[in-house]
């Protein structure tokens, strides 16, 4: 169990990447705290073995700094933190007013800021972290209609690169993953807006967000986590400040 004891904290863990990622975790040997907005998926998911649960907002840092500390104290010191906490809303952008972009900065960036803050000065006294950002291609091209979210998960990125080279002789290694499609609830959210804004089928609007893969299909929430898994092994100890694209090629 490569690991064993390891204590990961998974942002954004009730559902789809984040519950995978807080599932195959727990199976490699971690202690997992998942956290997110919503109590009862929390509690559902923590009835795994190796998995505990805390009620958090990461837009709210002083929210993070309590949520950690209570992790902290009940599975000990941080090692991992996977910052998977986001939201995508799609509005063309003449549409879009400034509270639009704030709230698109505010989870996506401000909220992997706050967590990365949180759990850092653990990992620097261990000499031994992963902090790991849940970007997206979106984060590496731009796509119409989610100008926000594109912004933001740029930000990640940068975020990323910039931290993993402050922090490069610490012993801590920062990177992101940047999937494209999901097959996950935000998904099917995205596919029944399509269907309602353009008058499309289903399966018509499925396709058209699988048309940018070249492989022609969505991303599984499993893939996800298995990328997460080999940034926390010692294989990928030299990986630091990459945005891994797991896209089908799509960038």
């Amino acid at each position: 169990m490569q690991l064993q004891d390891k204590h990961a904290i998974v942002t954004g863990g009730g559902s789809g990447v984040g519950a995978a990622i807080a599932t195959l975790f727990a199976e490699a040997g971690a202690r997992v705290t998942v956290m997110g907005r919503r109590e009862e998926p929390l509690r559902a998911l923590a009835a795994q073995e190796r998995i505990s649960w805390q009620v958090c907002d990461v837009t709210d840092s002083e929210a993070v700094v309590s949520a950690f500390d209570a992790a902290r104290a009940q599975n000990g010191t941080l090692d991992i933190v996977i910052a998977n906490a986001g939201e995508a809303v799609s509005k063309p952008f003449v549409k879009m007013v400034s509270s639009d972009l704030d709230a698109a900065l505010s989870v996506n960036l401000v909220g992997t800021f706050n967590c990365f803050k949180a759990a850092l000065a653990d990992m620097s006294t261990a000499g031994w972290g992963r902090l790991i950002a849940i970007a997206s291609i979106a984060g590496l091209k731009g796509y119409p209609y989610v100008s926000g979210y594109c912004a933001a998960k740029h930000g990640v990125v940068g975020l990323t690169r910039g931290l993993a080279v402050e922090l490069g002789k610490s012993g801590i290694t920062v990177n992101a993953i940047c999937p494209g499609f999901i097959e996950t609830p935000m998904l099917e959210r995205s596919i029944a807006n399509i269907v309602s804004k353009t008058g499309k089928s289903q399966e018509e609007a499925s396709n058209l967000l699988k048309s940018g893969n070249p492989q022609g299909r969505f991303i599984q929430p499993v893939e996800v986590a298995e990328a997460a898994l080999w940034l926390c092994s010692e294989g990928a100890r030299s990986v630091n400040g990459h945005a891994l694209s797991v896209s089908g090629g799509e960038i």
